[in-house]
């Protein structure tokens, strides 16, 4: 079972580094970042369970991150640490969507409390997916590649197995475009205009057979993004070792 990663984006050095070592201490995998920019590319770029986020950064503020993080990755579990206490801005902080806020100064022992219960409380994560069965065949995507019943196949580009996982790992709601170049992609869709997604979309429908107007596998959601039908049949995991 992999750590829990959890990003923390913090300019005081000294407490950016006994926060570090404490969530390595505690069994986590911390990620880091010292300015608001390095944090912003880290929160929309990187893959982790949890972001520990200062308000007041050089460069992006902790609310602009926060925002840009909602709009992309919607249940992101995030915990605010600041030293602007006032209740102004921990309503400000939680409106946005944070799942708690943690005032300065705070004991280790507070914070991995804290920690620990927005874990708990937040979705397992989705373990590895090894194929996807659909109407017609199976993506294998160890193999990088569709089976169809008929016994053709159809390759599949390495872009086109994260896309078509990323999928599945959050079946049951629409992705956002800026989600995809966010996560699958890995950069910053902020004042990016791009067909890439749409382009791999049509090229993931025609590998699997999916008519464009009326696809059963890969759905457009309209105003909202893509998604995998429910229609379709689930996804199966790598089975793991006991």
């Amino acid at each position: 079972m992999p750590q829990p990663a959890i990003l923390i984006v913090e300019d005081d050095a000294a407490i950016r580094r006994g926060i570090v070592d404490a969530v390595r201490f505690a069994g986590y995998a911390p990620l880091e970042a010292a300015d608001g920019q390095t944090g912003l590319k880290i929160a929309l770029a990187r893959d982790y369970d949890l972001l520990l986020l200062d308000l007041v950064l050089p460069g992006t503020s902790g609310l602009e991150i926060l925002r840009y993080v909602r709009q992309s990755r919607p249940t992101q579990p995030v915990i605010i640490l600041s030293a602007l206490g006032e209740e102004s801005n921990r309503v400000e902080g939680l409106k946005l969507g944070a799942d708690d806020y943690v005032v300065k100064p705070f004991s280790v022992k507070e914070l991995l409390a804290r920690v620990e219960a927005v874990l708990r409380r937040s979705p397992e994560r989705p373990r590895d997916i090894a194929r996807f069965e659909f109407p017609g065949g199976c993506a294998d995507f160890a193999r990088q590649e569709v089976v169809f019943h008929d016994g053709s196949r159809e390759e599949m580009s390495e872009k086109e197995v994260e896309l078509l996982s990323y999928l599945l790992r959050h079946a049951g709601r629409a992705i956002a475009r800026d989600e995809l170049l966010a996560n699958v992609w890995r950069i910053s869709p902020r004042g990016l205009a791009t067909r890439t997604v749409d382009m791999h979309i049509a090229r993931l429908r025609e590998k699997l057979r999916d008519d464009p107007q009326q696809p059963q596998v890969l759905v457009t959601v309209r105003g909202k993004g893509y998604m995998i039908a429910s229609s379709a049949v689930a996804p199966v995991a790598e089975e793991t070792s006991p």
